[in-house]
């Protein structure tokens, strides 16, 4: 349930379109609703605009099935992160509007109109880096946001990434996702005046640490304007790039 539902739901009763019965109904399961294995947050879309996103990994399929569905049933967007094939064959054939990305692994339900606003850039290092890439599109794109991707632009090969430049700087805000070194964070964030979210990745060799060289590189920039998130995390790159892209549309 989010803001607009909620209002509707209260103007229903208020002109006696619903009893009061009804009302207590559709409100029952706010704020959580108890699967003895989880409690879905039905209350988050009221509290941060966007519901809560489901995490598979971890889950059985069968947790993740019915969690999804769940959500699905009382809210018009659903994103679930980390889902294998398996998940979304399960879901797809109660609810047709799912959609997979593959690379990503994530699951999207849109049953409204999504308005896009603003412009938010995802720049990748290497093609290596795309599903974390990609994670960031798919979560910036179903909470409402205009998303350009530029990818494959990593230092090695500098020219790749100044080619973009101009398209780069029209962007509110820039996800850079890189591994190896993670270099590529701190040169965006040096060419431009926009908030940049380094997003370092598990890609590289040995000495890499599985991303974690990539995370002190990025912690350690002496870049001003660049935060960073965890490894790999690309949902929480792309939902922090969201909420400071739509307090620009403001």
């Amino acid at each position: 349930m989010n803001r607009d539902t909620l209002k509707e739901l209260l103007l229903n009763l208020k002109k006696g379109n619903i009893d009061i019965e009804e009302a207590i109904e559709k409100l029952t399961l706010l704020p959580y609703e108890d699967l003895g294995y989880a409690r879905l947050d039905h209350h988050r879309a009221l509290r941060k605009g966007f519901p809560e996103v489901v995490f598979c990994q971890g889950k059985t399929v069968e947790q993740s099935v019915e969690i999804i569905k769940k959500l699905a049933f009382r809210n018009s967007n659903v994103l679930a992160t980390r889902a294998e094939e398996e998940i979304f064959k399960r879901i797809v054939a109660d609810i047709p509007e799912a959609r997979y990305n593959e690379l990503a692994k994530t699951i999207s339900i849109s049953r409204s109109q999504i308005d896009l606003i603003g412009h938010i850039t995802v720049i990748s290092a290497g093609t290596a880096d795309l599903p974390i890439a990609e994670e960031a599109v798919e979560t910036a794109v179903i909470m409402g946001n205009y998303v350009e991707r530029i990818y494959d632009v990593g230092v090695a090969g500098l020219h790749r990434l100044l080619d973009g430049l101009e398209r780069i700087r029209k962007a509110n805000v820039i996800i850079a996702v890189a591994g190896m070194e993670g270099a590529l964070p701190s040169v965006v964030a040096g060419l431009v005046n926009k908030p940049v979210i380094g997003v370092p990745t598990s890609v590289g060799y040995g000495a890499n640490f599985r991303g974690l060289s990539a995370l002190l590189t990025m912690l350690n920039s002496c870049v001003p304007g660049l935060s960073v998130v965890n490894i790999d995390n690309g949902f929480g790159a792309g939902y922090l790039a969201s909420m400071i892209n739509h307090m620009k549309g403001e």
